[in-house]
C-alpha cells in the first residue's frame, strides 16, 4: 500500500494502465507520438536531480529474447518541475545551453517520445523516475 509520502510517478491521460493511442506511433488523426502528460509527487528531500527512463519491458527482439527497449530518456529535469506536460518532448532547453533539462537516446538513435508501435501496444511499460542526490552533468551523450 502506498503511503502518502511515498516518491510516486502517474500519469492523468492513462486508462487503465493503458498509453492513450495518440501516444502510439500509429495514433488518432494527426495526433500520434505525443508524448504522454506525466506527474510526480512527494520527491525525496536530498534530490538534486531527477531523471526519466521509459521501457517496453516485454519487447522481443528479432531473435526471440524479451529486452527492455527504451522509448524516452529525460534528464536534468530541474527539482522544482513536477511533472511533464503532454506533448514536451522535441520542446525542452530550446537555449541548448547543455545546463537545462534534455533529452537523451532512445533505442531509434532518436531524442524524441517515441511511442509503440500497436503491435506492442499490449506490452507493459515501466516508467522509472529517478531522484538523484548530485548534480549529474548530462550532455549530448545522455
Amino acid at each position: 500500500m502506498a503511503t502518502r509520502t511515498e516518491f510516486r510517478l502517474i500519469s492523468p491521460a492513462c486508462d487503465n494502465g493503458k498509453l492513450p493511442r495518440y501516444c502510439t506511433q500509429e495514433g488518432v488523426g494527426t495526433k500520434w507520438d505525443i508524448s504522454p502528460p506525466l506527474e510526480w509527487y512527494n520527491v525525496p528531500p536530498k534530490t538534486k536531480n531527477i531523471v526519466l527512463v521509459v521501457q517496453d519491458i516485454d519487447f522481443v527482439d528479432p531473435k526471440g529474447c524479451v529486452v527492455p527497449l527504451t522509448h524516452w530518456v529525460v534528464v536534468n529535469i530541474p527539482i522544482t518541475m513536477h511533472g511533464l506536460p503532454e506533448g514536451f518532448s522535441g520542446k525542452e532547453d530550446e537555449e541548448g545551453d547543455g545546463d537545462g533539462i534534455a533529452e537523451g537516446l532512445n533505442d531509434w538513435k532518436v531524442r524524441l517520445w517515441r511511442g509503440p508501435k500497436m503491435a506492442n501496444y499490449g506490452d507493459r511499460f515501466e516508467f522509472r523516475l529517478y531522484a538523484l542526490d548530485d548534480h549529474m552533468k548530462f550532455d549530448n551523450q545522455a
